[in-house]
């Protein structure tokens, strides 16, 4: 069974630099498992790797799709599979580096094959859902997949009309085809950056905005909105900072109030990530923010990835 060596970590906890440092020792291809850098034109504000540093390694799943299409988690798995087999075959040792928890853990665990999104069907509920309410849609919904509705907001929108569209194009409940998840070939080796101390990873979370910023973070939100014509509900604008910036052009908020919103958002992000690493993840806990402890971490995946680049 192959190794698959997995940085994941929240943001700002230096996913990035460990990688790119890693690649300078081995022969190295990245897989991103981030659901912002997939987004073209989205630079700045999900701090991609620099120009450079794509042309010194190998990256994979950055910029992938438009900013007004919609990407799948499932979508994610079958590039992300693909991606390991070809790399590997052609000698290479594929490292999955970011914070996207959803992906890492349908990736390892497997996910349900679950019908694409069908326009037809998603327009019938957001008429119903306008005419009659969320709540009522919960309803429906408890009547066909009462597990579903069990673990749903009745205002969660995006949840409840994406679980009545899975049953209403399968007639299944969708709660049942989760179930069904897909085996792998892989043992994925995992190693989770978990800072000590919570107040460090929020002053380089806070030091990150402020640098993207300066690096003109508002006019690349400004450019994207034009280009592809982006409204408040596209998924590229979930993305922290983005949602926050979309609202300060549109002088929903001023800009003190945009910058605290970002903020906070993305503090957020990071503390829900942790949740997942802490609850949803084994693998060895690296923190990223004691210097000996990292470097006793790093030893590690560089025993791995010794042992797995000597036998190809």
């Amino acid at each position: 069974m192959n190794n698959i060596v997995c940085l994941i970590g929240p943001t700002a906890s230096g996913k990035t630099a460990l990688s790119l440092e890693l690649a300078s020792r081995f022969p190295l291809e990245i897989i991103s498992v981030d659901s912002a850098m997939i987004y073209r034109d989205m630079t700045i504000g999900t701090a991609k790797p620099t120009i450079t540093e794509l042309n010194g390694v190998p990256h994979h799943l950055i910029d992938i799709c438009n900013p007004n299409e919609v990407f799948s988690v499932a979508e994610f798995c079958q590039m992300a599979t693909y991606l390991c087999h070809d790399i590997l075959k052609r000698g290479k040792i594929p490292l999955l580096v970011g914070g996207t928890m959803m992906y890492f853990h349908a990736l390892q665990n497997g996910l349900a094959v679950l019908p694409k999104a069908d326009p037809k069907v998603r327009a019938y509920l957001v008429k119903e859902a306008y005419e009659k309410g969320w709540p009522y849609l919960h309803d429906c919904l408890a009547n066909i997949d009462p597990e579903s509705a069990a673990r749903i907001h009745q205002h969660d929108a995006k949840r409840i009309e994406r679980a009545l569209e899975v049953y209403y194009l399968t007639q299944q409940p969708m709660s049942q085809l989760q179930k069904q998840t897909a085996s792998h070939d892989f043992s994925f080796r995992n190693f989770l950056l978990c800072p000590i101390e919570r107040s460090w990873l929020h002053e380089r979370i806070e030091m990150r905005l402020q640098h993207m910023l300066n690096l003109g973070f508002i006019d690349e939100v400004e450019q994207l909105i034009t280009k592809w014509q982006l409204t408040y509900d596209m998924p590229a604008l979930r993305c922290v900072g983005y949602k926050q910036a979309f609202e300060y052009l549109h002088r929903a908020c001023t800009y003190s109030e945009f910058y605290q919103k970002a903020l906070a958002a993305t503090r957020q992000l990071a503390k829900r990530q942790l949740t997942w690493l802490r609850h949803h993840f084994n693998g060895s806990h690296i923190a990223c923010d004691d210097i000996k402890e990292c470097n006793q971490g790093v030893a590690r995946i560089i025993e791995i990835l010794d042992n797995t680049a000597s036998y190809y």
